[in-house]
């Protein structure tokens, strides 16, 4: 989208800031049962978006029934709503070092807090699923900044407003356009840099397994972890009972040890990131953004209606964790002309 007339955008930043001052009147958690409500009202008067949502809840989860996707379909939308609406406002100015026990349960990441005392070169990375800003805070409020890349809002206004927020707390955001050049540098001088790790990279991305089907993913982030040899941690934060508290886990650690004897390492690492990502959804389904259009962009052999590439075959053979039957099901999808619409399921 483009930027929007200084007029415009000035009547979008005071819009916001006005529902967001009125917002703070009231408790977190009635604010939050009022989010959820206008989820809901969303689910039910924007077909597009209902539809788009559950054709990928449907064919991620085969086994759920009719009345489960519509479910899980607007239970992922009145989450949604409450993230935007709530959460985003709200998470800088409650969690801070003093308080984060309060919306925090750390479960199991002893280990990776230990690793990072000993290193601290490190990777983070999470997906749309639960609260993906909350994981920068947590890290920042137990002494362990992190840098994180985003794309800049097309309103400049509510981009420098919600930018400063999340400084303010010790989450740097790197801008995605020129992070080339800054990445490196952070990674090189022992940073740790954050990312959102299941967007859609487009026709040149790596395609990968994710639920069943092939995924464009970006290689820069395992081109990165592998060139500085620095591990990956994959983690996410999921809302707990509904209110303003999260349990923060860590789904794997990918370490170089883990990829260097891999026949192709980069793969590999992108493919295996993707299955902690899937991992992280299952176990909250209603909490990922199933309006996120993952599976847009379809290899060549799709596109062109050609034979599975052996290539390709080669590479998910030899993924540790492939078994035939997984192997079997993701060719026939790619192949089979019934399920090659599949791919278009984000329009």
């Amino acid at each position: 989208m483009a930027t929007p007339a200084p007029a415009v955008a000035w009547a979008q930043y005071l819009a916001l800031r006005g529902v967001t001052s009125l917002m703070q009147c009231f408790d977190v958690e009635e604010n939050l049962r009022t989010a959820g409500a206008v989820g809901s009202m969303f689910a039910r008067f924007s077909p597009r978006h209902r539809r788009r949502a559950e054709r990928n809840i449907a064919l991620s989860f085969p086994e759920y029934s009719a009345e489960q996707v519509r479910r899980v379909a607007e239970g992922s939308m009145r989450y949604m709503f409450q993230l935007f609406m709530v959460d985003t406002i709200a998470a800088p100015r409650l969690i801070t070092p003093a308080s984060w026990p309060q919306y925090l349960r750390l479960d199991g990441i002893e280990p990776v807090l230990d690793r990072l005392i000993r290193q601290r070169r490190g990777i983070f990375l999470t997906g749309h699923c639960g609260n993906w800003e909350l994981l920068g805070f947590a890290l920042s409020a137990l002494g362990y900044p992190i840098s994180a890349l985003a794309r800049p809002l097309d309103n400049p206004l509510i981009n420098r407003w919600l930018l400063a927020m999340r400084e303010k707390r010790g989450l740097r955001v790197i801008p995605k356009f020129g992070a080339a050049t800054v990445l490196p540098d952070l990674l090189s001088r022992e940073g740790r840099v954050g990312f959102i790790a299941d967007q859609n990279a487009g026709d040149q991305g790596s395609f990968v397994p994710f639920f069943g089907r092939l995924a464009s993913s970006y290689k820069s982030i395992g081109l990165l972890a592998i060139r500085y040899e620095t591990p990956i941690y994959v983690g996410h934060a999921l809302r707990e009972h509904g209110r303003m508290r999260y349990v923060v886990r860590c789904e794997d650690v990918i370490r170089p040890d883990d990829w260097v004897d891999q026949p192709d390492p980069l793969y590999y690492v992108t493919a295996r990131f993707n299955r902690a990502l899937e991992k992280t959804i299952r176990r909250a389904p209603e909490q990922y953004l199933w309006v996120h259009r993952r599976w847009k962009s379809r290899p060549r052999h799709e596109r062109e209606g050609s034979p599975f590439p052996s290539r390709l075959r080669r590479k998910l053979e030899q993924l540790p964790w492939m078994t035939e039957a997984d192997l079997a099901a993701i060719i026939d999808r790619s192949t089979d002309p019934n399920h090659r619409e599949e791919g278009e399921s984000g329009r």
